[in-house]
């Protein structure tokens, strides 16, 4: 990629990545009150909030992190698959995605339950997922500050037939 569109594309990717972060701590401090207030109607407020942060703000994030950080990858000089870094980046973000979808019927089931008139009080939440998923997005976002070092077999090959031999 030309320099400033590999920029422009980094600087999409860390966008995306951070809002994921910053709306699970969202979503976190709404599962928090949904659980633990004492007061129906703010319960069943903050399960309904759960709801709409979930697919309005989460998924999208996390679906633009995937595809964006596949084209950062794959245009620049780190590649998807010639680092253990980005390669384990890139697993965890996909696991990491896979589980949110999965979680979001779970979700969409408290929201549903709070909005029928039930008392939601005695919801479950759904906690363990999101801090979970929390710390799954702080080991991605590590990965991305250290750039452990290490190559693929596949990187070490290609990395070995760009040099130029000694004559």
């Amino acid at each position: 990629m030309p320099p400033r569109l590999r920029k422009f594309v980094l600087t999409l990717h860390v966008a995306t990545s951070v809002g994921w972060l910053g709306a699970v701590v969202a979503y976190i401090a709404l599962d928090i009150t949904a659980v633990s207030s004492g007061e129906v109607h703010v319960s069943r407020a903050a399960y309904l909030m759960m709801n709409v942060t979930v697919w309005y703000a989460i998924v999208p994030l996390a679906l633009a992190s995937v595809v964006i950080g596949t084209v950062n990858a794959l245009g620049t000089t780190w590649g998807l698959v010639r680092h253990y870094w980005v390669l384990a980046k890139f697993l965890l973000t996909i696991f990491a995605t896979v589980i949110l979808l999965v979680e979001t019927r779970t979700v969409r089931a408290l929201a549903d339950v709070a909005a029928s008139g039930a008392d939601p009080r005695q919801l479950p939440g759904s906690l363990p997922h999101s801090i979970g998923g929390m710390v799954l997005l702080l080991v991605i976002l590590a990965l991305s500050v250290y750039k452990p070092r290490g190559m693929t077999r596949y990187g070490w090959r290609r990395q070995q037939k760009t040099r130029v031999p000694a004559e």
